[in-house]
């Protein structure tokens, strides 16, 4: 069974917007305007550093991280 190639820093970001629609019933908008924020505080800075952590699995942590401290 193959490892699944890391996700680009965008498709990795879109993937945290998309988590948060599905996992916490949020509107686009608020689920978008969450990671902006997250972003700008510099969350992801360490993706961006280091693209191999950009996974589907580290979404669904950073997904629920982001909720947790922007909503």
């Amino acid at each position: 069974m193959s490892k699944a190639p890391p996700l680009t820093y965008e498709a990795h970001l879109d993937e945290v917007a998309t988590l948060l629609t599905e996992l916490f019933d949020a509107e686009d908008q608020a689920a978008i305007a969450m990671v902006m924020r997250a972003q700008a505080d510099d969350f992801f800075s360490g993706h961006d550093d280091d693209p191999a952590i950009c996974t589907l699995k580290r979404a669904q942590q950073d997904a629920r991280a982001v909720y947790t401290k922007y909503r």
